[in-house]
């Protein structure tokens, strides 16, 4: 019941014995992906168009990077925190880290530069935290007016103050109240705002500035910026250059794992319908590596969890526990020599599993990857959690609280495995260290698990109910308080906002460097994104759009 969960599997028989669901299960056909080859000939440029792209981009390039040195060499506090915001929610910050990071380490050591003006307090407030510095919110009290209230006729200061609160980690009271208060006037008034900064508020209304994917903002922020009469032309021409130039190499990375999966499927002897979600798992990746220098990274864990889900998907809806039990033990003995144990629908899977995981391990080792041979203990995990789901299910357990269901659930996202691989994929930027303090499951990982688990199964509850897999944690939660289904989602909601605080406070405490700490606020985002109103992995038409946005239209 891992947050890939779409549908059954459908595995070619190599036996007589037909792969039949037990008796209980009541597996449910779903959707399949609207994508299909659809990669294999998209090209949304030709190469000279591409050639021109980059050329002009690297020299925009050059000409932003002087823009924002003028800027931080200013003593205008409010134009390089306005400069640094537009560069990130455009998504062309990855550039300029170095410039960006010494900017805010001036703005945060100028400790004679607090602003008395609340849109600048605000916005410094919200670049200071996200990067990782310990802000105290106790700036915003001299604000307060003399009912306790931060009172701004200016809308755009009051969207500032909005998402700066998001930023909030557990006990900060005036955060919290502060985010009660905006969000109320913001709903209030926001039909009368320009068109422009209405829709920045209905943006802000559904997820804070925060909680947003990284290139889904981008992609919105493009058009916002464009309409500011304060808008930079080389600045925003910057970032339309380097949004199409990462589209296509997407595009490239798509079309090589298309002919990838086609190739795996069969080999494994999956059928066509079997696990249709390639396009949208790289998407959730891409969420997490979207930079361009993340191309490998991208490819190998859209390959590695693509084969997760299927494993998903085979111990939630398909085999007994005794089977599953069997492939597990197989798994564990990572020996092809031991395919033969494994029931015989699942013989050819076992082996291309195996084959895959170890030319993954063999591309690491070309790229002088000193964690390579970890790769494997994720797949084997994986399905540890996958079987220990399958003994509930098959026990008909009803976990007593949301808290004994979340110690099997949580693991069972596959976070936390992600975030392993991640670091994994990215070589020398990750030592050893990182990687083993992510499998001590610390809390920041947790608190990403539980945003993944809970989103998922608030929106999953009702078509979870027609099959007959393990309860998830709405029944958990409406059992222990003794609430309704409605209530219960309501509690879970709140979990999810406990979690986020957690992660904002570990980003803080966390010796981890901010660049292994953002992959994971990333999957947050990601997950957050799939599973914000719908369940979005599974009824992936509802993202359809989006998917358009990132992989087939240019901007122009």
């Amino acid at each position: 019941m891992a947050t890939t969960t779409h549908g059954p599997i459908a595995l070619a028989s190599q036996s007589t014995k037909q792969p039949c669901t037990p008796a209980e299960l009541n597996p449910r056909p779903y959707t399949p992906s609207p994508w299909g080859d659809f990669f294999l000939t998209h090209q949304p440029c030709t190469p000279a168009e591409l050639l021109s792209m980059k050329e002009k981009a690297q020299a925009r390039k050059e000409e932003v990077r002087r823009i924002l040195l003028d800027a931080a060499a200013s003593s205008d506090l409010a134009r390089k925190l306005e400069l640094v915001d537009a560069l990130q929610r455009l998504g062309v910050d990855y550039h300029y880290k170095k410039e960006i990071d010494e900017l805010l380490r001036a703005v945060y050591d100028d400790k004679d530069g607090a602003s008395d003006d609340l849109y600048v307090t605000s916005l410094r407030f919200y670049l200071l935290r996200k990067h990782g510095y310990t802000v105290c919110s106790d700036i915003f009290l001299k604000f307060r007016d003399n009912e306790g209230y931060i009172v701004s006729n200016d809308a755009r200061c009051l969207l500032r103050l909005y998402d700066a609160a998001y930023l909030r980690v557990n006990g900060e009271e005036i955060l919290d109240n502060i985010i009660t208060f905006t969000k109320s006037l913001l709903q209030s008034i926001v039909e009368y705002l320009e068109p422009d900064l209405k829709e920045e508020v209905k943006f802000a209304l559904k997820t804070p500035l925060f909680r947003r994917l990284k290139r889904v903002e981008a992609r919105q922020y493009i058009s916002i910026y464009e309409k500011k009469t304060t808008h930079n032309d080389v600045v925003l021409e910057f970032a339309k250059l380097d949004f199409n130039i990462i589209l296509t190499l997407y595009c490239e990375e798509l079309k090589d794992l298309t002919l990838w999966w086609k190739e795996f499927q069969t080999q494994a002897n999956i059928s066509s319908y079997a696990r249709d979600r390639m396009v949208e798992m790289h998407f959730w990746m891409l969420g997490v590596f979207f930079e361009p220098q993340y191309s490998c990274s991208r490819k190998m864990l859209t390959q590695l969890f693509t084969m997760v889900s299927i494993l998903d998907d085979l111990y939630d809806n398909y085999c007994t526990t005794e089977e599953g039990s069997v492939f597990l033990a197989a798994l564990q003995r990572w020996d092809e020599e031991v395919a033969e144990q494994c029931p015989a629908y699942l013989r050819t899977l076992y082996i291309n599993i195996l084959t895959t995981v170890e030319a993954m391990e063999e591309e690491l080792k070309l790229q002088k990857n000193k964690h390579a041979k970890l790769v494997k203990r994720l797949v084997i995990d994986m399905a540890k959690c996958y079987q220990a789901e399958v003994e509930w299910r098959d026990k008909k357990y009803v976990p007593a609280t949301v808290e004994e269901h979340l110690k099997v659930s949580a693991r069972s996202s596959g976070c936390m495995h992600l975030t392993s691989q991640g670091f994994i994929s990215m070589g020398d930027l990750a030592t050893t260290e990182a990687i083993e303090w992510v499998y001590t499951y610390p809390k920041i990982i947790r608190a990403v698990c539980i945003i993944a688990r809970l989103a998922n199964d608030i929106m999953s509850y009702k078509r979870e109910q027609e099959s007959k897999n393990m309860v998830s944690t709405v029944q958990a939660c409406a059992k222990e308080y003794g609430v309704t289904i409605e209530q219960a989602t309501e509690k879970l909601r709140e979990l999810i906002e406990e979690a986020w605080m957690d992660i904002t406070e570990e980003c803080l405490r966390q010796p981890q460097p901010l660049t292994l700490l953002d992959r994971v606020v990333n999957l947050a985002r990601t997950m957050d994104f799939l599973y914000k109103d719908v369940d979005g992995y599974t009824e992936s038409y509802t993202i359809k759009d989006t998917l358009d946005s990132q992989y087939v239209d240019l901007i122009y």
